[in-house]
Order: structure tokens, then sequence, then C-alpha cells
């Protein structure tokens, strides 16, 4: 059985009922903006579905460029436009408390000894034994 999202290349097909038109809007420096409408299949506009924004930019780390995208509650891209800056800096707060959780399971993951582990001092038991 494949996941929900995955399917087999027989399986594949196109959901009509949820298909978007996609726009990008960019300042070419730091915003990139995607604005989804919702269409038919014939490709005409469908008004009983809410448009939905997507914010996305990069920032730089010690390992090179991060991307970071999240989506946008806003009415109307000038709303999207505004809500840019506090949108991305709650999905960058987002990854780094996945990013923290994750390293403290991590650190607090109990590691057993397990076979072709080398044996306690003394051999079996642990007790030292002298001769």
């Amino acid at each position: 059985m494949t996941e929900p999202n995955r399917r087999t290349l027989d399986e594949l097909s196109v959901d009509v009922a949820n298909l978007y038109r996609e726009d990008v809007f960019t300042d070419l420096q730091v915003a990139t903006l995607r604005r989804l409408t919702p269409v038919r299949s014939d490709g005409s506009d469908d008004p009983d579905r809410e448009v939905l924004f997507v914010a996305e930019t990069q920032l730089m780390s010690q390992v090179g460029p991060v991307p970071v995208s999240t989506e946008i509650e806003a009415a109307s891209l000038a709303d999207a436009i505004a809500r840019f800056p506090e949108a991305i800096k709650a999905a960058v707060e987002r990854m780094m408390d996945q990013a923290r959780e994750m390293q403290r399971r991590e650190q607090s993951r109990i590691i057993t000894a397990g076979p072709g582990a080398i044996p306690p001092a003394g051999g079996p038991g642990g007790k030292i034994q002298l001769r």
C-alpha cells in the first residue's frame, strides 16, 4: 500500500477539484510571493475557494543558503506583501524550534551496547578476578 501522497506511475491522476493558477511576484532581492488562484478544470477562476499566498526567501547560514517558505493568510497581494516580513520571521522561529527539538531528542537518546560490544571489565558479571 502506498502512502496517500505517494503514488505509483499507474496511479497518477490530476485532482481537477483542486487546481490552482500560480502567479509569482518578486522584488528581485529577497522576497518571492506566490499567489495561488483556484481555478476550474476549464481554467476559469473558481470563486468558491480561497486564494492562497506563499512567502519564500533564502537566508544565508554558515552552511550556505537556507530556503524558507510559508503560507500567508492574506486577503490580497498588498496584504501579503505587508505580512511578508512577519510571516518569514515566524517560519524561521518554527524552523529553529524544530532544530532545537531534534537536537534535544538526539542528545537524550540512550545508547545501549549491542552484539559485538566490548564486554565489561573482568568478564561476565563485571567483577574483577584476582589470581
